[in-house]
């Protein structure tokens, strides 16, 4: 159970990255919190200097906003604890609610508060390891409207977890989802430009296949059916997380 929650939880974090409220932002936001230029960051990667700026940055924007991610998934699974012992009945209310995020996400249903979106003041940010940190933590407090609803549904998963170690852990996998290809593009922002104007056009195919995934998991948490993943996937067994 806890290897598919886990995966699933990496996979949450991959579609996030690949959003298109995240995707064509990630070699802005790698200039901006290494004050590195754009035409630098473009240029051959032999450049150590620019390279360690751009590395170093972005894997201290991603701490920051795995701190902010793993900090809200002990609160929610801190919030499971007292209602353990109606645990059938909260898992069908999470099914229910993660199933109608699904329905946000493809368009189909969309929820208001879900398109929410907090900026951060730039205006006194400096590039930097600190400054890279703290606009991690605000880019996970900001929440931008694509990254919502799945967030909110593994807060939502969390719940059910009912275990803070689960609920923390559930989170960090998320985070790494989003923060490996996030490092991975500080290594060559060229060749991220390459992909992206491959996967452009694909952009509203992952929105439906991101909004199937959360149905999916939404239904099987609601008619408990959710461990049986294990029967389609029976690798994820060979995991010891």
């Amino acid at each position: 159970m806890e290897q598919i929650n886990f995966a699933v939880a990496f996979v949450a974090g991959l579609v996030s990255f690949l959003s298109p409220c995240v995707l064509p932002l990630v070699p802005g936001y790698i200039s901006l919190i290494s004050g590195v230029s754009f035409q630098e960051l473009s240029g051959p990667t032999d450049r150590h200097l620019v390279l360690r700026k751009a590395v170093v940055s972005a894997l201290m924007f991603v701490v920051g906003f795995s701190i902010v991610f793993t900090l809200l998934g002990a609160f929610a699974s801190g919030l499971g604890s007292p209602l353990a012992g109606h645990m059938p009945l909260l898992k069908r209310a999470a099914g229910l609610l993660i199933v109608l995020f699904g329905l946000h996400v493809m368009g189909v249903l969309p929820i208001k508060w879900l398109y929410y979106q907090k900026s951060a003041s730039l205006s006194r940010f400096k590039p930097g390891t600190m400054g890279a940190l703290l606009m991690g933590m605000a880019f996970a407090f900001g929440w931008t409207p694509c990254v919502g609803p799945i967030l909110a549904s593994l807060l939502t998963l969390s719940v059910t977890e009912g275990s803070l170690t689960k609920g923390m852990s559930l989170l960090f996998i998320y985070s790494m989802g989003i923060g490996i290809p996030f490092i991975l593009t500080a290594f060559g922002v060229g060749r991220f430009l390459k992909f992206f104007e491959k996967y452009r056009r694909f952009i509203r195919w992952g929105e439906v296949a991101a909004g199937l995934l959360l149905m999916g998991v939404g239904i099987l948490i609601f008619i408990d059916r959710f461990s049986e993943l294990t029967r389609f996937f029976p690798f994820l067994n060979r995991f010891v997380l």
